[in-house]
């Protein structure tokens, strides 16, 4: 059987696994891949090499990364870090604004915590900000989860993009300034989609519950009488309303808070700034050590023992510590699995067969990866394993069909956003932890998952045009 032929039948065969069977997606990828090989014409020793071998370069590349990033995120989770940053941005923005206070706060958030969890940790302010300023939670909720959706699939160290940039080869600090870039119109956009959408809907406002109002000081209450006077009134409320009803004492300090997010992004970042001016000598040497992933973000990680919890026993950082690797372990086995299935690829010969094919039909090469991205998370819901995976195709078609890597990784991540809907376990966060009615969440959330991917398809192909 030719190579493509077994590349279509190995991916037809990941999806069933996946979607149909109990099969994990990490068995599930290692499986077709080595069916994928044996298909193609290598014999048993060639196709577990080819296996082994690329899931072992994939470990090799990014594994300490996705453990170390794991371990900061959930420091960051645990400490209230998270809400200390949603609380210092609302200071700056305004109550007002609530809307793209949480959106920049997810923004942030997910950089190193999992959308899932990021939303799980910050819908309880979120609830908070809609009961105060009676803004609907399709509003305050969709621009909460749309901003830790954003990054999750746009910008390093998040699993999805770390994958795509080792996998196509992009210095990691590169694909940071990209996905970063790519990022803003698509956050612009979703406040305008969800501020427009969340008008098509009666309003869904969390009501305050009688055990939550029990928790609540009598200072609060008092301020809580003021808030809903003025309300009344019809005057506008501005940040000193909410200062006492937000106020929480034992969330750590906001400058270490955000210092600990954005420092090892900084150290990356400024490695690959030093390549670009030619930084040579000791100071090459030093940048190359403090701007590695794995040093920059084990030097967060200790920032976040020391600093974020400096008041934690041994025993408890420990236990944070192992829960965090004990996530960690399931994304960097179905990463490396990715790996595995990508080097098939390679060794094979199918993904330069395949962009040769694409070519010969004159079809606009962005429309590429931009394809592979939709049709892989469509069917079966992981945008993580359709980035992996995605990568892994079209690595090899690279030099063949003359596409800029990093056009061709930030098209594979921002498609693999298209759709989230009932086979995505993070709908069901957003819809559960939002309140919403599911047909509400389908035509608001889902639809939006649609838009921001169909405005950065477009953004991608203009700058492939114009720049590339």
């Amino acid at each position: 059987m030719g190579p493509i032929s077994a590349l279509f039948i190995g991916i037809i065969l990941m999806m069933f696994l996946v979607i149909r069977t109990k099969i994990q997606a990490f068995p599930s990828l290692i499986f077709s891949a080595l069916v994928m090989a044996l298909l193609s014409g290598l014999n048993s020793a060639e196709a577990i090499k080819a296996v082994t071998a690329g899931f072992g370069n994939t470990m090799t590349s990014i594994g300490i990364v996705i453990g170390l990033g794991c371990v900061m995120g959930k420091f960051m989770e645990k400490s209230g870090a998270a809400k200390r940053m949603a609380l210092t941005i609302l200071k700056l923005v305004g109550i007002n604004k609530a809307d793209i206070v949480l959106g920049l706060t997810g923004f942030l958030v997910s950089i190193p915590v999992f959308c899932d969890s990021g939303f799980v940790i910050l819908s309880s302010l979120a609830k908070e900000f809609s009961r105060l300023t009676k803004k609907s939670m399709i509003l305050i909720g969709g621009m909460l989860g749309m901003g830790l959706y954003i990054t999750h699939f746009l910008v390093p160290p998040t699993p999805g993009p770390l994958a795509v940039a080792s996998t196509l080869g992009i210095d990691i600090g590169v694909f940071i300034i990209a996905g970063l870039a790519m990022s803003v119109p698509l956050f612009i956009t979703a406040i305008f989609f969800f501020r427009w959408v969340s008008q098509k809907f009666e309003p869904i406002i969390p009501e305050r519950d009688e055990e939550s109002l029990k928790k609540l000081s009598p200072e609060q209450k008092a301020v809580l009488a003021k808030i809903e006077a003025k309300q009344a009134r019809g005057e506008e409320l501005n940040n000193d309303d909410f200062n006492e009803m937000l106020k929480d004492e034992t969330l750590p300090p906001a400058g270490i808070s955000f210092a600990t997010l954005i420092v090892p992004v900084l150290l990356i970042l400024s490695n690959t700034i030093a390549d670009i001016l030619g930084v040579a000598g000791t100071g090459a040497y030093v940048f190359d050590l403090i701007g590695t992933p794995v040093t920059a973000i084990f030097i967060s990680v200790l920032m976040s023992i020391y600093l974020l919890y400096k008041n934690l026993s041994r025993d408890e950082a420990i236990h944070i510590t192992e829960a965090a690797l004990s996530d960690a372990g399931l994304i960097v086995f179905v990463t490396a699995a990715g790996g595995a299935l990508g080097n098939v690829i390679k060794v094979t010969g199918a993904g330069t067969m395949m962009a040769e094919w694409i070519i010969s039909l004159s079809l606009p090469v962005i429309l590429v990866p931009l394809l592979v991205g939709t049709i892989l998370r469509f069917p079966q819901g992981s945008g993580t394993v359709a980035m992996i995976t995605g990568s892994a195709i079209i690595a090899p078609m690279i030099a063949t069909l003359g596409i800029n890597p990093v056009i061709a990784g930030l098209a594979i991540c921002t498609t693999a956003m298209c759709p989230s809907y009932m086979n995505d376990s993070y709908f069901w966060v957003v819809t559960r932890f939002s309140g919403l009615p599911v047909k509400t969440s389908l035509k608001s959330w889902s639809i939006a998952t649609i838009v921001l991917p169909l405005v950065g398809s477009i953004i991608l192909a203009v700058a492939n045009a114009l720049i590339f």
